[in-house]
């Protein structure tokens, strides 16, 4: 445009003509911004236009994640199979979803002839789940550890009928359960089903050396308890990787118990020692108590004989015949305690 032909313009004109010159900036900063994507699904015919993406940057949706998206189910055709239109992808990544994640899923499945759709992987993936993982192990079983390694030492202890300790770790292979998956248990559960089961199977056995000789009867018995009921896995089989023979804890029991029942019949003895010593001690005071009560009755005697006297009950002769009593009491007494002297002198030599 010359310059004679800008200066005829008008005020109006002006505004019009620079109105369209910051249309036409705006549309080639847009177009710059998004020409990346747009081509990208022009050129794969994704179905994704230019104002779809312009509002998905308004919405907060990363256009990238969609388009990429987008054109990754539309070259593996399943298009044909799920309503995976661009508003569902983006609800999908508004509803805090890993768009990406779920659409590999949908062509892992696809590819091995497993049946899943898309509102059921949507479902899954909101629920913290790992579809992508999930529908991998469906197709290649994972193993799994018995016990956790990571958890404790890395075997199970269990103990068989006869008392031995039996020390078992097993190897579960197992396949993800699609349907579920939405309210199942996780590995961790199973891992502790499993667990139960084999230390049942072991308590069950009369000896340890039948568990020795047929590990696998171990396993058969624990696939038959049906461990994966309400579960996210499905059990291909459990595996006896290792078994090694521990204490004999039964025998330990025994040795436990003998010397508990010692400790109480000694404690019984000592009780009962006790109450002898006791019963000795009540002896001696008694006797203490009875040749007190003697003492006190003998010196009650020359009083008797004073009242006697003074009552005229006791004549002089009476008295001298009391006293020679008792002189001849105290003789015998005296020869009696020196034939004992010289008996218990003789049997000492």
């Amino acid at each position: 445009m010359d310059l004679p032909i800008l200066l005829a313009l008008t005020s109006t004109q002006w505004v019009v003509l620079v109105i369209l010159l910051l249309f036409v900036l705006v549309f080639l900063g847009i177009f710059a911004q998004f020409a990346s994507l747009w081509l990208q699904c022009k050129v794969t015919r994704a179905g994704i236009s230019l104002g779809d993406l312009v509002f998905m940057r308004f919405r907060r949706v990363n256009p990238a994640v969609i388009v990429r998206s987008k054109i990754m189910a539309f070259q593996a055709g399943l298009n044909r199979k799920y309503p995976l239109s661009v508003q569902n992808l983006e609800a999908h990544a508004l509803s805090g979803g890993n768009v990406p994640n779920v659409i590999r899923a949908l062509i892992a499945a696809d590819k091995a002839s497993i049946p899943l759709d898309w509102n059921t992987a949507q479902a899954i993936d909101l629920a913290g789940r790992n579809i992508l993982e999930a529908v991998t192990t469906s197709v290649n079983p994972k193993v799994i550890d018995c016990p956790d390694p990571k958890r404790n030492q890395g075997t199970l202890s269990a103990v068989a009928a006869d008392g031995i300790e039996l020390r078992v770790r097993a190897r579960v292979t197992v396949r993800t359960n699609i349907r579920q998956l939405i309210g199942g248990a996780t590995e961790e559960t199973v891992i502790a089903r499993v667990g139960q089961g084999i230390v049942q199977a072991i308590g069950s056995t009369p000896s340890y050396k039948l568990v020795l000789e047929n590990p696998d009867y171990i396993s058969k018995t624990v696939l038959e308890q049906g461990l994966e009921a309400q579960t996210a896995y499905e059990i291909v089989s459990i595996d006896i990787a290792d078994i090694d023979v521990g204490e004999n804890i039964g025998a330990k029991l025994l040795a436990d118990r003998a010397e508990a029942d010692m400790r109480v019949a000694q404690a019984k003895a000592e009780q009962r020692r006790a109450a002898a010593r006791a019963r000795e001690q009540e002896m001696v005071a008694r006797i203490q108590q009875n040749r007190a009560a003697v003492v006190l009755a003998e010196s009650e005697v020359p009083r008797a004989v004073a009242e006697a006297f003074g009552n005229g009950n006791l004549g002089l002769l009476d008295f001298y015949e009391l006293k020679n009593v008792q002189a001849d009491t105290r003789m015998r007494e005296s020869i009696a305690g020196d034939g004992t002297t010289r008996a218990g002198g003789t049997t000492e030599a």
